[in-house]
């Protein structure tokens, strides 16, 4: 008996707070204009990539934001990292296999932390051929919270980050599955 009173007084109640509740999430959401649906620049997978500008090996100013509407690769390595090196190899042959479909590929060197004279034995003993850009106040690491080097940057001709793959080496099997994504993009 006590079982049927307390439910038939509390049942009310209990609607009040359910309806209360939906009501609040309802008002409380973000409307889909007020959202920025990836469209402010963050190191993240589904986000714009963050532009910046770097002086490269032929000292000429590359601008991150000058390459919209190409697919891009950004690697960040340095010259003494094990890894780097591994997987330099199959960059360069995936450059040369679809630069003609528009691919950029930018080699961010951590130059803060790296030697002017390894970086340039490193570029000429593997033959590298895309832009080798040089980040000599490690500012381009920050802004895009690398933590690890190899770190690589799949973005596609929107400038949308599509994948990030953090450490390495990467085989040109997984480069070029990555690169087929962007390319679709």
């Amino acid at each position: 008996m006590l079982k049927k009173i307390f439910s038939v007084y509390w049942l009310p109640s209990y609607f009040a707070i359910l309806l209360s509740g939906l009501a609040w999430i309802w008002f409380s959401a973000a409307p889909e204009s007020g959202t920025t649906n990836g469209f402010i620049p963050a190191p993240r997978q589904g986000f714009l990539a963050p532009e910046f500008a770097l002086y490269s090996n032929q000292q000429e100013l590359v601008n991150l934001g000058d390459l919209k509407g190409k697919p891009v690769i950004i690697n960040f390595w340095a010259s003494w990292c094990p890894p780097c090196r591994a997987e330099m190899p199959a960059i360069e042959k995936v450059s040369q296999d679809y630069s003609q479909k528009g691919l950029v590929i930018l080699a961010v060197n951590a130059t803060n932390q790296d030697d002017l004279q390894d970086i340039q034995a490193f570029v000429q003993e593997l033959d590298l051929s895309f832009p080798i850009l040089f980040d000599e106040l490690g500012s381009v690491n920050q802004l895009y919270q690398v933590s690890a080097l190899p770190t690589t940057f799949f973005i596609n001709a929107e400038g949308f980050i599509q994948d990030v793959v953090i450490g390495g080496p990467m085989s040109e099997a997984l480069l070029r599955a990555r690169v087929e994504q962007i390319l679709k993009d």
